[in-house]
């Protein structure tokens, strides 16, 4: 098979899996917030700098209170409380004859040649570890922030460190790293070209460490996203550095051309490279990779391209849970996936078989021979063994750690499967913070989801059929960006209960929670499923796991409000309100609920009747997001319409509607008579009003048919010639309907 067919079969292949996950239409969220909306009534705050980009690096301090941002030439403080006020900048450019230089390799000046701030880390009680592109020259400061809550400090020390294998070069890469006790391990481009990936450990006392230099098999162009260190047992001298990237694979076909994959690998901290070989290089390096896939009728559909991971602690350090998310490299669909990793999964497939080729032309397998003492990825402890020292290990275990980085058997999500994903939905996953939060029914899982047109999803993870298998809830979308650029960083500060994201325009704080916005009532509260929420009584508050249990309803889990609001006083009255349509005209009866979960039903009383029908789908009756227009009226159309929200099995009636149908030549009649009036008097204290007011404001300019929540909007039917009459310009033109006396 050539290289053109194969790649014919795969486009097709992936048309077939996209149409396969046709079940996985873009959900859409219970809550949709624009950026006026956030801004106005939710207390959204941005922060910018004037003609400054990029705020790559957040880094939240609780202790503090504050928030420090790295940005193209320069490091900012910011209050988590309010990220628009007691705001402190300082200045920390590229020199000039860097710039300069910069300019002379090829690079835009004005775009490429500055300090783009990558990393900021807490170094100890009083300074930060700040690490810029430097124009092409990586570059290390640090950054005194003092320790006194009333006066934030912001100070640059005048001793700067080489920025090589901690920054990258190019301001278009990520950086990865992470800072334990002194020394920095990053994952990041060695060389100008960024040609030279590598893992690097730097800063602290042990010698510096990287990995094998232009050996496909360690790493194969990978990008990274993520560095985190993770206690392997209570002695330290078991602790790993785990980090997180996709690649291109070695080990896939020649026939099926370049694939992408995920992958994480490990190192040991207390890792002192070989005493012969791999001097000064990782030998406790192994790699396995991460799948994260939707299982078809033509195939499992891989989410193969790592964008980020989440952290989430548990009591026991040592199994924390990793949540990462992904997007498609196909260029056929559209998708974004998260999966959910154990520790203990992670750490089972490093256990498990080496993978092996013995030539060019072998497949890959699971390698059957003999496997060195100690088994190579092991820590030198006296946990497992007798070695002080990986300069102490045999030379037949490097020279197999150097030939077998990759292990065979890759590592699953929890559950199988995506915990959530979004096909065709016009974005994609790009960030990731989790938060944990206690219900009235549990621990919930609540994910924020940054994407690349500026929005925040909020996910909600909740049991599936039992504890061990979730799903996740799509229950917000937020605009958090006016531009929609893509969001780049979140942080959460779970004690001011606050999200923080960053993108190249911009940095926004939005609360975790907008428990208001959920509803007035009970019903409305408890649907939300929302696990920062409960209903206290009187409104949607926010949830309190202190406060007495008669006097919170919530249901996460099910979002029934059945059993738990059957008692509550605050469902509204629904007063009847008076619509007024022309015969042959057509006439809008708005209707829209809270949730765009809910179906709307529709259902009708005709005058004199006692029962409630639906109304039924046809030319004369269009249902829209906003409600239902009728055309072509009929005398017999009049009655009471009542529109529904329901959700989850529950029915929340919104709306009732009492639509009066008139003729024609009395309409005409009400509409003359009012052109002939003369102009209003003053207004009367409140009374009692004419029907036929009422009507009016309806046709006339200015009347009431505007967009507010129950309003109608009305097409009076064409006049007859012989009555000629201006036309206003806020009058629209109706249509004619049928003349069948047929209902409906």
């Amino acid at each position: 098979m050539g290289r053109a067919q194969a790649a014919a079969m795969i486009r097709g292949l992936a048309l077939l899996w996209a149409v396969g996950l046709g079940s996985a239409v873009p959900s859409p969220p219970r809550l949709r917030l624009s950026f006026q909306e956030l801004q106005t009534w939710h207390g959204l705050r941005t922060f910018r700098l004037e003609r400054t980009c990029c705020y790559d690096a957040l880094l939240v301090d609780e202790e503090r209170g504050r928030l420090f941002v790295g940005a193209e030439n320069h490091v900012a403080s910011l209050s988590l409380d309010d990220i628009s006020k007691r705001a402190k900048k300082l200045v920390w450019p590229a020199p000039v004859e860097w710039r300069e230089e910069c300019n002379w390799a090829g690079k835009d000046i004005s775009t490429e040649c500055m300090n783009f701030v990558k990393l900021l880390h807490a170094f100890n009680h009083t300074h930060l570890l700040a690490c810029g592109t430097g124009a092409f020259h990586p570059t290390c400061a640090f950054v005194e922030v003092g320790h006194r809550l009333e006066e934030p400090m912001l100070r640059l020390e005048s001793r700067f460190e080489d920025g090589k294998g901690k920054s990258p070069y190019d301001p278009r890469h990520r950086a990865a790293s992470v800072l334990v006790g002194e020394e920095l391990y990053s994952g990041v481009a060695a060389d100008l070209m960024g040609r030279d990936f590598t893992i690097f450990r730097s800063l602290g006392q042990r010698p510096s460490l990287r990995t094998e230099p232009h050996d496909s098999r360690w790493l194969n162009e990978p990008k990274f996203v993520k560095v985190f260190w993770i206690p392997e047992s209570e002695n330290p001298d078991d602790d790993k550095i785990y980090f997180f990237f996709h690649e291109s694979a070695v080990e896939s076909a020649p026939a099926m051309g370049r694939l992408t994959v995920s992958r994480v690998g490990q190192i040991c901290r207390n890792d002192m490279g070989g005493q012969r070989s791999l001097v000064n290089k990782w030998t406790t390096f192994l790699k396995a990779r991460l799948v994260c896939s939707v299982s078809g009728a033509e195939g499992d559909t891989h989410f193969d391209q790592l964008q980020d991971v989440f952290l989430l602690s548990s009591r026991d350090r040592q199994t924390p849970l990793l949540y990462a998310v992904f997007s498609t490299s196909s260029g056929i669909f559209q998708g974004s996936a998260v999966c959910v990793y154990s520790m203990n999964d992670i750490r089972r497939a490093f256990l498990g078989p080496f993978a092996h080729k013995e030539g060019p032309t072998h497949q890959w397998v699971s390698y059957q021979g003999r496997v060195p003492y100690p088994r190579p990825g092991m820590c030198p402890s006296k946990t497992f063994g007798t070695f002080s020292s990986t300069k102490d290990f045999p030379e037949d275990v490097i020279q197999f750690a150097r030939n077998h980085p990759l292990m065979y058997n890759s590592i699953l999500p929890m559950g199988g499967r995506p915990l959530f994903l979004q096909v065709g939905a016009g974005y994609t996953f790009t960030q990731l913070a989790v938060d944990r939060v206690a219900a009235a029914d549990g621990h919930y899982d609540v994910l924020f989801i940054g994407t690349d047109v500026g929005t925040v999803l909020k996910v909600i993870s909740v049991p599936k059929g039992s504890w061990s298998s979730s799903e996740g809830l799509l229950l917000e979308e937020l605009h958090v960006f006016e531009d929609s650029a893509a969001v780049t960083s979140l942080q959460i500060s779970s004690k001011r209960q606050q999200l923080y994201a960053a993108s190249r325009s911009a940095v926004a704080q939005i609360a975790l929670h907008r428990c208001a916005a959920h509803g007035r009532v009970c019903a409305e509260c408890c649907l939300a499923r929302d696990p920062y929420c409960a209903w206290d009584g009187v409104a949607c508050t926010r949830f309190q796991p202190t406060a007495k249990r008669r006097f919170r309803r919530q249901d996460v889990r099910h979002g029934d409000p059945s059993s738990l609001c059957s008692g509550d006083s605050s469902r509204p009255t629904l007063l009847e309100q008076k619509v007024f349509g022309v015969e042959g005209g057509s006439v809008f009866l708005e209707c829209e609920p809270r949730s765009l979960q809910a179906r709307v039903e529709w259902t009708f009383q005709r005058a004199g009747e006692t029962a409630y029908n639906q109304v039924p789908d046809g030319a004369r009756a269009e249902r829209t997001a906003r409600g239902l227009l009728l055309r072509g009226l009929r005398r017999q159309d009049a009655g009471a319409y009542r529109c529904a929200a329901v959700e989850l099995g529950f029915s929340q009636p919104l709306r009732r509607l009492a639509l009066h149908v008139l003729g024609a030549a009395q309409a005409e009649r009400l509409v003359r008579a009012e052109d002939a009036a003369p102009p209003p008097p003053p207004p009367a204290p409140p009374g009692p009003k004419l029907w036929y007011r009422d009507f009016l404001q309806l046709v006339e300019p200015g009347g009431g048919g505007g967009g507010g929540a129950g309003s109608l909007r009305m097409c009076r039917p064409p006049q007859p010639a012989r009555r000629p009459r201006r036309m206003r310009a806020s009058e629209p033109r109706a249509e004619r309907g049928p003349r069948s006396a047929t209902p409906w």
